[in-house]
């Protein structure tokens, strides 16, 4: 288990003052499409993106996002938003009545797509990460939903490869937990 590392992104703000955080939303991404390199997810997420590497990019000008975590293939963690603060993750979403997720909400991102199953160190660092915000927050597994559970017309992820079995195994034989997160 490696520790998780800590890189501050510009794209956030405040919550709505007494918002308790009760949801966990899963996210996917590669960047570009079908690629999976971690450095231009972190340079998107820090605003720094070079929009000339890949035609692609060019879409992505003055988008603003952001989400509190982001899990790499190898299962290794960074975190680009403290919890406290709202990521810019969500976009415009509704959960069991309630909109505006980011609110209300964690982001976790997976670097994936729907083409590739995502690894087995992702499942397991991705349920350990869920275990140990559930540790502080009041979230159980009944709410910890994929982007196309909330914004369902809009996002396809974390999509058809994501095993959410697996994932549910993973999350109940979880025995150690990260130490405490920002």
């Amino acid at each position: 288990m490696q520790p998780i590392r800590f890189v501050a992104s510009p794209h956030f703000n405040d919550r709505p003052e007494h918002m308790p955080i009760d949801l966990i939303v899963l996210h996917a991404i590669s960047l570009p499409d079908g690629e999976f390199e971690a450095q231009h997810i972190s340079d998107f997420f820090l605003g720094k993106l070079d929009q000339d590497a890949y035609p692609s990019f060019q879409d992505l000008v003055d988008v603003r996002v952001s989400s509190h975590f982001v899990v790499d293939r190898q299962g290794n963690i960074t975190q680009f938003v403290p919890i406290k603060k709202r990521a810019w993750h969500a976009g415009e979403s509704e959960w069991q009545g309630k909109n505006n997720c980011n609110d209300f909400s964690i982001g976790i991102e997976m670097i994936g797509d729907e083409r590739q199953p995502f690894t087995r160190k992702q499942y397991t660092e991705t349920a350990r990460l869920c275990r140990t915000l559930m540790q502080t927050h009041p979230i159980d597994k009944t709410r910890i939903v994929g982007h196309q559970d909330i914004a369902p017309t809009r996002k396809w992820d974390p999509g058809k490869q994501w095993d959410w079995r697996h994932f549910n195994r993973s999350l109940a034989h979880i025995r150690h937990l990260y130490p405490s997160i920002t």
